[in-house]
């Protein structure tokens, strides 16, 4: 089990290493950031990822299926120190068990932030300890689960958004609970699904799997050209 674990991993690192976008957008002007982390690890032969349900408690999106993160602190170095800060901040974990993989092309929230997604490994054994006022819960998703046409639902033609809105209903086993994961946190995490799995989903995605960069600027840069 122990091989194939690593085999899996070293898979999935070596294909989304070829997607991080480096200085690629270092030309870009200074505007609100943030940053989430999509946190991978390897559980029963599966590539999984973490989510978190955000505490009824804040402000703005409350109640949402998110994936750790937040807005950019004046302190933080870049992009990848913004996600692991927010991810120790909201579920206890801890920067340095964060094995980085690569930083996949920004893209706008519904809030007008740039979300710079970081993709990271995690150990298996990895115990959340939650952050009450901004998570109320954590769970853990197969990254195939996100490919398939089974429990996806798809809005077109939605104010703001190119392309369709994504949207999963996923019943957690461990607890029992069903979760809406939609929007900006579905997109990335079929993304994600489909680069590491090297995996078409059965549902029409909305760009080119093979070569999301070029749609993804595209979106950029059609909304740059508003602000």
């Amino acid at each position: 089990m122990y091989g194939t674990t690593m085999l899996l991993k070293e898979e999935a690192v070596a294909t989304l290493k070829q997607f991080d976008i480096g200085e690629k957008f270092s030309y870009l002007p200074v505007l609100p950031k943030a940053s989430v982390l999509i946190p991978l690890f390897v559980r029963g032969g599966q590539l999984h990822t973490l989510l978190t349900l955000r505490s009824q408690e804040l402000r703005t999106g409350a109640g949402e299926v998110c994936f750790p993160g937040g807005k950019r602190d004046p302190s933080d170095q870049d992009d990848v120190h913004t996600a692991l800060r927010e991810a120790h901040e909201e579920i206890g974990l801890p920067p340095d068990q964060v094995e980085v993989v690569c930083t996949l092309f920004p893209v706008f929230s519904k809030k007008g932030l740039l979300v710079s997604p970081v993709v990271g490994f995690i150990e298996e054994t990895f115990i959340p300890a939650l952050n009450p006022s901004e998570v109320s819960a954590v769970f853990a998703v197969p990254l195939d689960f996100f490919t398939r046409e089974k429990d996806h639902y798809a809005t077109h033609g939605v104010a703001g958004v190119t392309g369709p809105l994504h949207s999963f209903y996923f019943r957690d086993p461990a607890s029992g609970n069903q979760y809406h994961i939609w929007g900006l946190t579905a997109m990335l995490a079929t993304l994600v699904g489909a680069l590491a799995l090297k995996k078409k989903p059965e549902f029409n995605v909305g760009f080119d799997i093979l070569d999301p960069f070029t749609f993804f600027k595209k979106i950029l840069h059609k909304r740059l050209s508003k602000l």
